[in-house]
């Protein structure tokens, strides 16, 4: 029987605010090395850690921008701060993806200089903005940075090698400190293998700091991430369906009884949660983990609205495809 762990709303919010607390604080605006500048955007949070990570990469006078906040005053004034003090020119406005805090700053940069309206880039590029595509390549004096298409957090994420230093810009894919929201299970499980293939020693994530060991912490996302497949696995297993109207390329049916909702799955691993903690915090991340599964032909699911929905573990003999 798998251990049940008795749930406390109160005790799961005074846990974040804890790790909130023991975040190691960052200055507004640190050369991490001679070729990298971050610059804080001001926004921390539960979800943004110290807040969001812009970074200024190069060594001569041009740079390259990645990432913007989310447009708060404080860090365009940072950002012209930087450029004005040491007569920066930006030559290229990275983003790894669309989301409001790295992306927000954008308006701010182009009000500052419209000519930088022109020099925006981001796969998947809203109007106005240029592409961005697999193994793209943008160079200033000092840097070179090559994109790495890496979908799982957004479908429109990126990440960037920067050549000169072996080190990634990880995006919101892998944090420095604690875990990451993920969109897509399955594509962020295959964004985290490739990440881990490129064997960069070192990583610049945008949130919290510089990753010193990045072999390491991708190893750590990785075996976080089995670790929750396996242990709904795990308790779907125990309710297994051993005979069941299941079609296996669309993995969906109707077992002939057993089968568990999304609530009865976060009560068996986690004992009694209320209905709306259900919903809010443990559904989202629970489904992609059940499609994740369910693609990789594991379990099953009866159709129905996705609360009420039964999911089952298969058996050996029903993953078989249908013999002709």
């Amino acid at each position: 029987m798998a251990m049940r762990i008795p749930f406390d709303q109160s005790v799961w919010y005074e846990y974040l605010a804890g790790q909130e607390a023991q975040l190691p604080p960052l200055n507004d605006i640190e050369h991490i090395t001679d070729r990298v500048v971050r610059v804080m955007g001001g926004n921390p949070g539960l979800m943004q850690l110290q807040g969001t990570n812009t970074y200024l990469v190069g060594t001569g006078r041009s740079r390259i921008i990645i990432d913007t906040g989310e447009g708060l005053p404080c860090w365009i004034e940072r950002v012209v701060q930087l450029v004005r003090d040491h007569q920066l020119e930006i030559s290229h406005i990275l983003l790894t993806h669309w989301h409001g805090d790295h992306a927000g700053g954008v308006a701010d940069l182009v009000a500052y200089n419209t000519e930088l309206a022109s020099r925006v880039y981001k796969n998947q590029p809203d109007r106005g903005q240029n592409g961005i595509v697999d193994g793209q390549v943008f160079a200033t004096e000092g840097a070179t940075l090559r994109a790495i298409f890496t979908p799982g957090h957004a479908v429109d994420h990126m990440c960037f090698v920067l050549e000169e230093e072996n080190a990634l810009f990880t995006g919101d894919n892998v944090l420095g400190h604690g875990y990451s929201v993920i969109q897509d299970l399955a594509m962020y499980m295959k964004s985290l293998v490739r990440m881990a293939a490129l064997r960069c020693t070192t990583g610049y994530p945008a949130h919290g700091a510089k990753i010193e060991d990045m072999s390491a912490k991708m190893q750590e996302y990785i075996t976080h991430e089995d670790f929750r497949i396996q242990q709904v696995f795990s308790t779907l297993s125990q309710n297994r369906i051993v005979e069941s109207s299941v079609s296996v390329p669309q993995v969906v049916g109707k077992g002939k009884g057993g089968g568990m909702t999304l609530a009865e799955i976060v009560q068996s691993i986690y004992g009694d949660v209320p209905v709306d903690v259900v919903e809010k915090a443990f559904a989202p991340f629970l489904t992609q983990v059940l499609w994740k599964l369910a693609e990789d032909r594991k379990v099953g699911f009866e159709p129905g609205e996705p609360m009420k929905r039964k999911w089952f573990g298969l058996s050996v003999r029903e993953v078989q495809p249908d013999s002709d």
